[in-house]
């Protein structure tokens, strides 16, 4: 992969302060609406005039904010994330009794979080859907707008290509506890058990040195010594880990195994304090190894106290994705169920660009992605860094939409651009919605999986303390998650119930910064 920067624009800060409705990129990024001539003649969804300047936000809820927002252009460009760290460190945060910080909440990884239903494709790319909905309460005249992106469905164990792993596990003082490197050793004791004979595993720890505890072994044969290194790791001093990801790639590059899924997997906690705990400059120290042979960084985020803003900011410029697991069933779904997903790659640097037509749309937010917006100029510039997804994969993106009195028509139209993890080729998929599609109630409508989609969404803006167009209070929020876990028996959309539940009774309790949340600063 040539080294590139990804180009995500946008102040989380100045977003959850204004209000501002996000609507691609504006200013001195390039974006602001104006695609090229050989975007246009490509088929780039072309932006219409951006009617007026952004207004000033106003103090209220989150519904006032949006109404007092117009909209620059009608282009809304973004990476692809698969992420679901957010969601499941939010829930352990809620079990342990605190409210999750704001900063710590991303909304899109709490509705990545949940099954959608999307039709999936037969071979590599994306299949896209778009629907939506009205909101409900005072703020009917917003809808919300599902753009799902999905992947082919993810092999059989006995179906995906061999692995070669290189586990890089934080042994610092802060992981010695049974939920952090406890829960590491389990985690990839189960995965030791489930490998197939040709797949390969090398060990890697790091406290305030790096050590190579298992050289790159095949399974077969060899479960019983992996097992051995696995129950050997002692918690020991300080987390350096720009010397623990360094040593792990060069291990990867020496084990590479040509036809295999080669990767990287940091296990940690995330509270680099020794050495390097610049991101940037650890990845920067291995990029050769990244592009010349593509190997991603996968990682999985242990611990009550744990560095998310870190473990994001490494796996983003890693090419990779993060995840959470707190206890042995989380880990078995990461580690079992989904492990061909963590491994295989379908497509490399995805971006999504939506189209909205000016004609039926007045305005209209992407909820959360503020870390993952790209310049609406660079949808088709393949050096511009995007996401990368594996099969078996979902990608929703939520919208607040605010249609024009009267307005029938298109509302938008969803573009997704990917290039081949092979050969580069770029390709895109693209599909539409209209104003019929999405004018239906959101209660009780046809699309149980949209009503999820919108609590978790809901949920998670909630959290960060800000606000959307007809969301319920926490209360009526877990209510309607209840019947939904009922209607859909999926446990997940149970958790997800209790872990609203959870957050109404904390209302006025702590946040895991340790602060006060203040009176009816949660609804």
């Amino acid at each position: 992969m040539e080294h590139r920067t990804r180009k995500y624009r946008g102040a989380v800060g100045l977003v959850l302060a204004a209000g501002v409705l996000l609507t691609g990129c504006s200013g001195e990024d390039g974006g602001g609406g104006k695609a090229t001539s050989d975007q246009r003649r490509a088929g780039a969804p072309a932006p219409a005039h951006t009617g007026g300047a952004a207004g000033e936000a106003k103090d209220g809820d989150g519904a006032d904010r949006l109404k007092e927002s117009a909209a620059p252009d009608y282009l809304s460009t973004f990476a692809l994330d698969v992420d679901t760290a957010s969601y499941g460190y939010a829930r352990r945060t809620l079990d342990d009794g605190r409210l999750p910080g704001p900063e710590t909440v991303r909304p899109e990884e709490f509705v990545n979080s949940f099954r959608q239903g999307y039709h999936r494709p037969a071979g590599n790319g994306f299949s896209v859907s778009v629907d939506g909905a009205r909101a409900a309460g005072e703020d009917d005249d917003w809808s919300l707008v599902r753009v799902g992106l999905a992947t082919k469905a993810a092999p059989t164990a006995a179906e995906r290509p061999p692995a070669a792993l290189t586990f890089v596990v934080d042994v610092s003082g802060s992981m010695n506890s049974p939920d952090r490197l406890g829960l590491v050793r389990t985690s990839l004791g189960i995965l030791t058990d489930e490998l197939r004979d040709e797949d390969s595993i090398s060990l890697v720890t790091f406290s305030d040195e790096a050590e190579t505890v298992l050289p790159m072994t095949r399974l077969k044969g060899h479960r019983g010594r992996i097992r051995d290194a696995v129950d050997s790791m002692e918690a020991a001093e300080s987390t350096n880990v720009g010397a623990g990801i360094e040593r792990g790639y060069e291990e990867a590059v020496e084990g590479r195994r040509k036809g295999a899924n080669n990767r990287v997997v940091l296990l940690s906690d995330a509270l680099a304090n020794t050495g390097d705990t610049d991101a940037g400059d650890i990845l920067e120290r291995i990029d050769s190894a990244r592009r010349e042979y593509g190997i991603t960084l996968f990682g999985v985020g242990v611990g009550s106290d744990y560095g998310d803003a870190f473990m994001e900011e490494l796996t983003n410029k890693g090419d990779g994705h993060t995840t959470y697991i707190a206890d042995e069933e989380q880990a078995r779904k990461v580690f079992v169920d989904q492990l061909p997903a963590h491994l295989e790659l379908t497509a490399r640097d995805a971006k999504a660009q939506v189209a909205f037509d000016p004609k039926t749309v007045e305005r209209f937010k992407l909820i959360g992605y503020e870390d993952r917006k790209v310049a609406d100029a660079d949808f088709r510039d393949d050096s511009v860094d995007g996401g990368e997804v594996g099969p078996g994969h979902t990608v929703t993106a939520l919208y607040a939409v605010h249609l024009r009195d009267g307005a029938s028509g298109r509302v938008a139209t969803a573009t997704v651009r990917w290039l081949d993890p092979k050969t580069r080729t770029p390709h895109e998929k693209t599909g539409s919605v209209s104003t019929g599609a999405v004018t239906g109630k959101l209660w009780g409508g046809r699309s149980t999986r949209l009503q999820v989609t919108a609590v978790a969404a809901y949920f998670a803006e909630n959290l960060r303390g800000t606000g959307l167009p007809g969301a319920p209070g926490l209360g009526e929020l877990a209510e309607r998650a209840e019947e939904l876990a009922t209607s859909t028996e999926d446990a997940s959309v149970t958790k997800l119930a209790d872990a609203i539940a959870r957050a109404d009774r904390l209302k006025g309790g702590t946040r895991e910064d340790g602060t006060g949340a203040e009176e009816g600063e949660m609804d």
